[in-house]
């Protein structure tokens, strides 16, 4: 397999790197974190004139067209800059949505507005009662009059509390746990009958709460099951490239901090037991870097057995990893390290809220075990 980039996604990743470099500080993080909605509407505005939201949609709507690779590269790059604008949800799990349902003059206008800008998508799987679990919807659908409207709750709904639009999975018929009967609905954030609690979670990003009663919808595929499930491996697999871009700027920063930081007149880089835990920290970094590789481009597996095995032992090395390195950051770092003011705990905090984020690594593990012996099978081969 070929893992060079072609001049197409080298330049996407050169100007997402640059653009994070010039416009996305810290402290400029901070600004837009304390903003209304904690995120910078005038980010999103540049994102935009770069062609970011579109990363996904096609090009018939003014897109980029991009696939794995493409959301590879500006995972990573959100990663190393804690983004904390909704990019993620909307340009890449929102988008990896719309083109797994069958084309619609609705869908092409949502993704032209997407490419633009102006829609910003939020996605509502989770349920109180089992959030890990795609299949147990109770939100229900239900058609009156030739309309379809929506009764129902939604947990943990990333930057939903912002979304133009919002896209629900809804059960039409069947009971909770059976695949048979979800759809996959589109609710507009004005909707009569919605009602957002927003609020931010520990890292810094926002989620929110959803209650629909007799909210109005449209249907976007009316049997959406193995949808669902793959775009949640598809978001498992961003998630973990976003954390392998984390962890290289939180390995980098610490690497910078001994060289500069001195102890005994001279700089603690130059104890050779700090160097070998530094070469520690890289060796994790790119163990997880590797599985998630391997899980992004699991995600066209027609084998969605198979699909989500790779997946979860990517999810359970980049929780190892992420844990390893970012505890071996602030140790190195000392006390600096876990205050407000400086970036390193920043980055710790996302990298274990990326742990629990689908399932943590020791519930993908379990699910591994479970499941057939890795050893026999050829899902990681």
């Amino acid at each position: 397999m070929d893992f060079d980039l072609n001049e197409d996604q080298r330049l996407l990743k050169d100007t997402l790197v640059r653009f994070f470099k010039d416009n996305y500080s810290f402290e400029q993080r901070k600004q837009a974190m304390a903003m209304a909605g904690g995120w910078s509407q005038d980010v999103w505005k540049q994102l935009a004139e770069l062609g970011f939201t579109g990363l996904l949609a096609p090009e018939a709507a003014g897109g980029f067209n991009g696939g794995q690779v493409e959301a590879m590269v500006a995972m990573e790059a959100m990663g190393e800059a804690l983004l904390v604008e909704p990019l993620f949800v909307s340009a890449l799990l929102g988008g990896f949505l719309l083109r797994q349902c069958p084309a619609s003059a609705q869908i092409s206008q949502l993704e032209a507005a997407m490419v633009g800008g102006t829609a910003r998508l939020a996605v509502a799987f989770m349920e109180a009662e089992a959030p890990l679990d795609g299949a147990h919807v109770t939100t229900s659908a239900r058609t009156e009059g030739g309309k379809v409207v929506l009764n129902g709750a939604k947990t943990l709904v990333l930057h939903g509390d912002s979304a133009t639009h919002i896209i629900v999975s809804a059960r039409h018929a069947g009971t909770p746990g059976s695949h048979h009967g979800i759809g996959l609905y589109l609710v507009e954030g004005d909707a009569a009958g919605l009602r957002r609690r927003g609020y931010a979670t520990q890292d810094g990003q926002r989620a929110a709460e959803l209650n629909f009663h007799e909210t109005p919808a449209h249907v976007l595929n009316p049997e959406a099951y193995a949808t669902i499930a793959k775009a949640i491996d598809f978001g498992m697999a961003c998630i973990c490239v976003e954390a392998v871009g984390a962890m290289s700027a939180l390995h980098a920063m610490t690497v910078d901090y001994l060289k500069i930081r001195k102890q005994f007149g001279l700089p603690i880089g130059a104890f050779q037991v700090l160097q070998h835990r530094a070469v520690d920290m890289l060796v994790a970094l790119e163990q997880a870097r590797s599985l998630a590789l391997v899980a992004m481009f699991a995600i066209d597996e027609k084998d969605a057995a198979r699909r989500h095995r790779t997946v979860a032992a990517a999810k359970v090395q980049v929780a190892r990893s992420g844990k390893f390195v970012g505890e071996e950051a602030i140790q190195l770092h000392g006390g600096i390290g876990m205050t407000m003011e400086y970036a390193a705990g920043h980055y710790f905090k996302r990298l274990k809220m990326i742990d629990v984020q689908w399932g943590d690594g020791d519930h993908h593990l379990a699910e591994l075990a479970r499941g057939p012996n890795l050893l026999e099978d050829e899902t990681l081969g």
